[in-house]
């Protein structure tokens, strides 16, 4: 009897289906991203990794942007940290790869870079190491209402220069209409200002003579003189009552609810205007407009210069090798052309910007590519605790509370203490 039982038990696992039978493969992989739309296109590429993959699943999990932010360097201590985390690169993922607490993949990934843009990847080595990859760019610039800037007969696009610009806060104002909102709560949107001045005024060469510290470094008189501008447009009090209380979700609601005729914007912001606005629509294409971030008169910066992200994955340290695998099939054409052709990103993958349904997208991906000079936010560019000193400092013009040249000094103090 105990025979045949053994013989039976035995049957019964070499039959088992292999889902059971193999010893099942976790990735966990954790996401910021707001929009369920998107959100839903991730979690089928996910099951169709896993269908390719058997034995291997994917757990996704969300943390809202700024929580994320606040609780990242905690979880990458833990020793149940996730597997692939989302990264804006820069002096952020530097720190990180300091801290020991990422995979170098660089023989994991091989030549699968080379398939991507080289300028994308760059800001995801550090040392000639890899760390992670790349899987979409982003510009900032204004995102406008047109029917809210007709009412107050103004053109977006003849908005050039920075004077263009407050002659239109000017008219919206007379108009009734809030010119522009901003999520002045999380700090980092006022950050935009000071920070595409800074581009404007001193151009590339700018930012770097202020990390090698030359002329006064962020001190100097190009950051004082985009913390001045900041202040001139923020004395013609052009954002909505409240502004240092609204989260950056509630402002982009704002937006897409048509409640401000601008929001200075990350591009990516096309999308999430709709699915934060109350009724899930937005501000249609026939509706929304896009200017770049106005020239400043004797600015040194190219007019095509760019300020906006390179974003995309990390792999933390003790990682499954399927992690790399994963990350390599999020970012494949197929996957990357499927959301360009939603328009949700300007994809990183050589070629699959041909996806791209909307004219809006297809004229930042234009930007992009004219751009020889694309800055990375600041905030992460220069690493989590001069960044965080940025956003603070910025926030405090906008508030009234501390003048540009306490601003810059603030700035230029952290960024000697940190280097």
């Amino acid at each position: 009897m105990a025979i045949t039982r053994r013989v039976l038990l035995t049957t019964a696992a070499l039959t088992l289906p292999a889902r059971f039978a193999a010893a099942e493969t976790v990735v966990k992989w954790l996401h910021i991203e707001a929009n369920p739309a998107q959100v839903k296109i991730w979690e089928e590429v996910a099951r169709d990794f896993e269908a390719k993959n058997p034995g291997v699943k994917i757990e996704m999990s969300f943390l809202e942007n700024e929580a994320y932010k606040a609780k990242a360097p905690t979880l990458l201590q833990s020793k149940d940290r996730p597997h692939i985390i989302y990264s804006w690169a820069g002096g952020v993922l530097k720190s990180q790869v300091e801290a020991g607490v990422l995979e170098d993949i660089t023989n994991a990934v091989g030549d699968y870079k080379d398939r991507l843009s080289p300028a994308a990847v760059a800001a995801f080595t550090v040392d000639g190491h890899l760390y992670g990859l790349p899987h979409t760019v982003s510009q900032v610039g204004f995102m406008f209402n047109n029917e809210l800037f007709a009412k107050a007969g103004v053109d977006g696009a003849k908005i050039a220069t920075w004077d263009d610009l407050l002659e239109a806060v000017r008219k919206l104002k007379a108009a009734s209409v809030t010119p522009i909102v901003v999520g002045g709560a999380d700090k980092w949107p006022l950050h935009f200002y000071w920070t595409h001045l800074a581009v404007r005024i001193g151009g590339k060469a700018g930012f770097q003579a202020a990390l090698k510290g030359e002329n006064g470094g962020f001190e100097g008189p190009v950051f004082q003189r985009s913390g001045e501008l900041f202040k001139q447009l923020v004395d013609m009090q052009p954002f909505q009552t409240g502004f240092l209380g609204f989260k950056n979700p509630d402002a982009v609601g704002y937006f897409g609810d048509g409640k401000a005729s601008m929001i200075l914007a990350i591009s990516s912001f096309y999308h999430t205007q709709r699915a934060l606005s109350a009724s899930k629509n937005g501000i249609g294409d026939d509706k929304i407009g896009w200017f770049n971030f106005p020239t400043v008169p004797g600015g040194k910066g190219d007019p095509a210069d760019t300020l906006g992200g390179m974003n995309g994955w990390l792999v933390t340290k003790g990682a499954p090798k399927e992690a790399v695998g994963f990350i390599k099939h999020f970012i494949s054409e197929d996957v990357q052309k499927r959301l360009a052709a939603g328009n949700y990103i300007i994809p990183t993958y050589k070629g699959a910007e041909s996806g791209l349904g909307s004219d809006f997208m297809r004229n930042i991906a234009r930007n992009i590519a004219a751009s020889k000079y694309h800055q990375n936010f600041y905030d992460q560019d220069l690493g989590p605790n001069v960044g965080r000193v940025v956003n603070d400092a910025t926030a405090e013009i906008g508030g009234g509370t501390m003048t540009p040249k306490q601003a810059a000094k603030a700035i230029q103090d952290a960024y000697v203490q940190g280097n």
